[in-house]
């Protein structure tokens, strides 16, 4: 038996000798008596938060989403809370969960241990999108809050994003601090785990009115929507939190032909009609295209069970409908924010939009022209609400987002919002059918304005510990050794985050990045391209973000640069033997 082996049943063991309760202790020797990889994968770390939080599959094991690791985590935080906030009379969080199998139940362990520590608790009386959960914090001046979910990942998964005072999740110095926390927790004793119940109260309508009419105040065409109420529109939940929320958002807006697909608005946490909750997969919209050849509606629209994403679907020249990546939704959205801002007299100078470093250039050229100020940060929407908490009553925020089907318009959330998005994307695509244009024929023209930018994203899959092991060896093989040509086009460039370095691979200049550290390799080349590396922060996977850009003359050229574009971005992939 290894070193680590040893160190893993060791691991183990604590769990048999420990205040567990007796199904967890048989299911951890049964795991002991296996010799397994599940054994492996189970106890060979801590679950830690990521990107998003803490997030793992469900079973027992220090690796994995259960009773005791919630519980380790809560107290964690509900220590954290307590130091940083020692001169508040009575300090509150707020908890929210999505469909996730086991939802109430983590939800509930989440209030027991804070109530348990003296912090009052608001916990909503059913399902509601992580983004409500953000708007409640602020709503309810409440120190930090919680969410129970996994986002699109599948079933076997569910997790625990956390939140602070200023409705955004954990970032530095507090995530860190978090854990620190955690860690601190030698043994589940330490975890107060008996509910006061007069610390806990329930919401839930209320604050769903007050969170619709804020996203109602965002509207920014309701003379187009009334002229276009007509406009139909297919949206499906995923068996997902959006069930409620955004059908009355949109109605709200003014849209009169709303049409759901009753077999995936049944809450399942199981997900029983797709294979992944996922709205960036393509076959997790088919029932819903299905329903709107059915219907013939003009736009399909679909949210992950915590409903912060949004994929969309809209027709194309032949009348089919076509799915778009989320830098094409970002683009159709920001581009109608802004012109709209510009057209009505809006802007004043002070405005500015967020994007990530991974997504589209093309936001920041919509905005420059515009005159509003774009800013990048690193992966993840935390490091958006981050910017607009810095620019609190400095600055106006419109609208920003990431590739990753994340967009947010206003300021009253800080976090990504698919109720907001759904109801500004379909104002967006009423905008258009007011000039008799398509979403789909509103792009190219973008294009030909900005420049042609086209980007699409491949994920590599390394499971457990071995896996994360290939992935970081990866990362080093990247950082140690750049590629000196990438589809026949020189390297320019390379940005890494992690050494916070921008090296100027022609004249050999370094220069310094001005955001925080975070593992990250991005190449630029010679012929306008870029490619980003990434390890996944909530999932085992690798992902490489490819970026291609060309001169789009006119509308009528679309589909030949389109081809063109395709196969650089085709070329690259082989080249890096993905």
């Amino acid at each position: 038996m290894s070193t680590i082996d040893t160190y893993i049943i060791e691991r183990a063991k604590k769990w048999l000798e420990g205040n567990y309760d007796r199904e967890t202790k048989e299911k951890v020797k049964a795991l002991i008596d296996s010799q397994s990889t599940e054994l492996v994968d189970s106890f060979y770390r801590d679950l830690e938060f990521g990107t998003g939080g803490l997030r793992g599959i469900m079973g027992v094991g220090t690796n994995r989403m259960n009773k005791y690791t919630v519980g380790m985590a809560t107290q964690g935080l509900a220590n954290y809370m307590k130091k940083m906030f020692p001169d508040k009379d009575q300090i509150s969080m707020a908890i929210a969960f999505d469909s996730r199998n086991n939802n109430t139940f983590f939800a509930g362990i989440t209030a027991d241990v804070m109530s348990a520590n003296g912090i009052k608790v608001y916990v909503f009386e059913d399902l509601r999108p992580t983004p409500e959960l953000s708007f409640a914090i602020r709503h309810l001046g409440c120190q930090a809050g919680v969410v129970i979910t996994a986002s699109h990942n599948p079933p076997e998964y569910n997790g625990y994003k956390a939140y602070w005072e200023d409705g955004g999740q954990l970032i530095s110095p507090h995530d860190k601090n978090v854990i620190d926390e955690v860690n601190k927790i030698t043994s589940i004793d330490h975890v107060k785990f008996d509910r006061n119940e007069s610390l806990v109260e329930t919401i839930g309508e209320a604050i769903d009115k007050v969170y619709l009419d804020n996203i109602r105040s965002l509207s920014l065409s309701p003379d187009v929507i009334a002229r276009q109420s007509e406009f139909k529109i297919v949206y499906t939940p995923i068996h997902g939190t959006g069930v409620e929320l955004v059908p009355k958002g949109l109605k709200a807006f003014g849209f009169k032909n709303i049409y759901s697909v009753p077999e995936q608005d049944v809450i399942d946490g199981n997900f029983p009609t797709v294979k992944s909750p996922n709205p960036e997969e393509p076959a997790a919209l088919n029932m819903a295209i299905e329903k709107a050849k059915a219907v013939g509606a003009n736009l399909v629209m679909a949210t992950d069970p915590d409903a912060d994403r949004v994929g969309i679907a809209v027709l194309d020249d032949k009348g089919d409908f076509v799915l778009l990546n989320g830098n094409q939704t970002a683009t159709l959205l920001l581009y109608y924010l802004l012109k709209e801002w510009k057209d009505s007299g809006k802007l004043t100078g002070r405005e500015y939009i967020v994007k990530t470093i991974v997504t589209s250039e093309i936001l920041k050229d919509i905005a420059i022209k515009n005159g509003v100020e774009s800013l990048d940060v690193l992966t993840g929407f935390k490091y958006i609400a981050e910017q607009l908490r810095l620019r609190e009553g400095k600055k106006t925020f419109i609208g920003g987002g990431e590739e990753s089907y994340g967009y947010l318009v206003g300021d009253f959330v800080r976090d990504k919002d698919a109720v907001i998005s759904c109801c500004m994307i379909a104002e967006t695509a009423a905008w258009a059918a007011d000039q008799d244009k398509t979403l789909y024929e509103l792009l190219p023209e973008i294009y030909v304005e900005f420049g042609f930018y086209k980007e699409t994203l491949k994920s590599v899959v390394r499971k457990g510990k071995a896996g994360a092991e290939e992935i970081q060896q990866m990362m080093d093989d990247y950082r140690t050794a750049p590629p000196v040509y990438i589809n026949s086009s020189k390297l320019i460039t390379v940005k890494d985050y992690q050494l916070q370095i921008e090296k100027d691979i022609v004249n050999g200049t370094e220069k310094h990045i001005d955001l925080p550290k975070s593992n990250v390799l991005q190449f630029f080349l010679e012929d306008g391209s870029k490619i980003s590396v990434r390890p996944s922060g909530t999932e085992p996977k690798i992902k490489f973000y490819f970026s291609v850009k060309a001169v789009l003359e006119n509308v009528a050229n679309f589909k030949e640069v389109n081809s063109f574009l395709d196969s650089r971005i085709k070329g690259i992939i082989e080249d890096l033997k993905l």
